[in-house]
């Protein structure tokens, strides 16, 4: 299994905004187990939003957290503004896991977190590209990706638990 990109880094080595301006700081990470989810609020899948903020909620004091990464590539699906999508994500899920600057996550305009992510395989032996929303990366406490976890796995389906608290353990 590959643990970082093709160039060997770690994916939280890079810089990304915060969805309200200012860096997203992926430092302050270091050391703890942290769920990278590209997200959406007009998508089939926008409910696991819900799942995402309960295993945020359930994990936190233990080391973990949840970073969603809002993007529009796939159908127009995020297409509001960063007020907006903080406004939709607090009002209708009530989350509280931090969101970075909407990104693209696929083609030429790929953001450096989804060049590190993107060559790690999930279970099925998926790399490269995004499929969809809601694609999931689990980095470990170390700072190297341990797990990928396709858009339409639930984020508290018992892999993904599992990988969760794998990490929490190390």
């Amino acid at each position: 299994m590959t643990t970082a990109d093709s160039n060997g880094a770690a994916p939280l080595d890079v810089e990304i905004g915060a969805l309200q301006g200012g860096s997203a700081d992926l430092s302050q990470y270091a050391g703890k187990a942290v769920l990278i989810v590209n997200v959406a609020s007009k998508c089939g899948l926008t409910p696991q939003y819900t799942g995402l903020e309960r295993l945020h909620e359930r994990y936190a004091e233990q080391g973990f957290t949840v970073l969603g990464v809002p993007c529009n590539q796939f159908m127009g699906q995020e297409p509001g503004s960063a007020e907006e999508i903080a406004e939709f994500c607090s009002a209708t899920y009530g989350v509280t896991f931090p969101l970075t600057e909407k990104v693209e996550v696929n083609g030429e305009g790929r953001h450096p977190l989804y060049d590190r992510l993107t060559g790690f395989a999930d279970a099925e032996g998926h790399t490269g590209d995004i499929r969809w929303n809601f694609e999931k990366f689990l980095i470990g406490r170390d700072g190297k990706v341990v797990a990928r976890f396709s858009p339409q796995t639930e984020p508290e389906a018992p892999e993904v638990v599992a990988a969760v608290e794998a990490q929490l353990a190390v």
